[in-house]
C-alpha cells in the first residue's frame, strides 16, 4: 500500500502517552499473550487483569509508534474521501466521519473498557473506533495476517461499522439483538460483522480507484486477514472444535467471500448481508 508521504486524518484522538503499567502483576509479554487468548476465545478476561498499577509519567513514543499512528491517520483519511464519495454518490446524501482513538493497552469508551481482549471496535455511542496498533504485531506474529494492507483491512472494517451506524443498520441489529436469545443474537452479530467485511471491500476498490494507492499483492494481504480472524479458524487455533452457534464474526470462508464482493461491486445495495438468504 501507497501511504507515506500522503494525507493524513484529523480525525484521530491519541490517548497513547496516558499512564501505563503492568496489570494484575503481568507485564509484558504475559499481558498480551492473556489478552490474545482473551480475543481468540471471544472471552472477557477483564477480571483477570483487575488491579491496574502505572505511572503517572507520560509514555513515551518509539518510531514505530509513530509509524504505525501515521499509518493508520492516512488510512483513516482515504476512508473518509471514499465514503463521502460513496455517499454522494449511492445515496445523495452526506458522510460524518468518525473520530478513532489510539490508545496503548487499555483506555474507556462509553461502550465498556477498550483494551486487546477483544481486538479493535467501534463504539456507536460516541461514535468512535478504538484501535491499540500492537494489534498490528499481533495479526502478524501470532495469527499470521502479515502486511500493510491487512492492516488497513482492519481500520477500513471499523469503519464499516460507523457506516453501518450512519445507515441506520446498527442500532435495528442491535435492538434486535436485545430481543432474542443468544445463539439468535450470535447471528445476527455475524451479519453485522460479515457487511462491515463488504463495506471494507467497497472501500477498497475506491480506493484503488480514487488514490491508485493498493500495490500487487494487497488484496491477498486483506483477504488473508480476513480467512485469518474468522470464527472457526480462531477456534482451532485455540483447541477447541469449532461451534458455529457461539460464532460471532463469521466463518474465514465468508468473511473472505464478503470482503471480495464488496471490492468485486462497490455498490452498497450488494452489502445486505441482512437480507441474504446465504451467508
Amino acid at each position: 500500500m501507497d501511504w507515506r508521504g500522503r494525507r493524513g486524518s484529523r480525525n484521530i484522538e491519541d490517548r497513547r502517552r496516558s499512564r501505563v503499567g503492568s496489570i494484575g502483576g503481568i507485564g509484558g509479554a504475559g499481558f498480551l499473550a492473556v489478552l490474545l487468548i482473551g480475543w481468540a476465545l471471544g472471552v472477557d478476561v477483564t477480571p483477570l487483569l483487575e488491579g491496574t498499577t502505572g505511572s503517572q509519567a507520560p509514555r513515551e513514543l518509539s518510531a514505530a509508534d509513530q509509524e504505525a499512528a501515521e499509518f493508520v491517520s492516512v488510512t483513516l483519511a482515504d476512508t473518509e474521501e471514499v465514503w463521502a464519495q460513496v455517499f454522494a454518490d449511492q445515496l445523495d446524501a452526506r458522510y460524518r466521519p468518525p473520530v478513532l482513538v489510539l490508545f496503548s493497552q487499555a483506555t474507556g469508551s462509553p461502550c465498556g473498557g477498550a483494551n486487546g481482549a477483544t481486538g479493535p471496535f467501534y463504539c456507536p455511542l460516541d461514535r468512535k473506533a478504538y484501535l491499540d496498533t500492537a494489534f498490528f504485531a499481533t495479526m502478524e506474529r501470532q495469527l499470521g495476517a502479515s502486511g500493510d494492507f491487512a492492516a488497513a483491512y482492519v481500520v477500513a472494517h471499523e469503519i464499516g461499522h460507523h457506516v453501518q451506524n450512519e445507515l441506520g443498520i446498527l442500532d435495528e441489529a442491535n435492538a434486535l439483538r436485545a430481543r432474542v436469545g443468544e445463539a439468535e443474537s450470535n447471528a445476527i452479530s455475524v451479519r453485522i460483522e460479515l457487511q462491515a467485511d463488504c463495506f471494507s471491500g467497497i472501500w477498497a476498490r475506491h480506493a484503488e480507484a480514487q488514490f491508485g494507492s493498493l500495490e500487487p499483492g494487497d488484496i491477498e494481504e486483506a483477504i488473508n486477514a480476513a480467512r485469518r480472524i474468522g470464527d472457526d479458524t480462531l477456534q482451532r487455533a485455540a483447541g477447541r472444535v469449532p461451534m458455529p452457534h457461539t460464532f460471532t464474526h463469521g466463518t474465514s470462508e465468508q468473511r473472505m467471500r464478503w470482503f471480495e464482493r464488496g471490492y468485486g461491486s462497490g455498490r452498497l445495495v450488494d452489502c445486505d448481508s441482512f437480507g441474504a438468504d446465504r451467508l
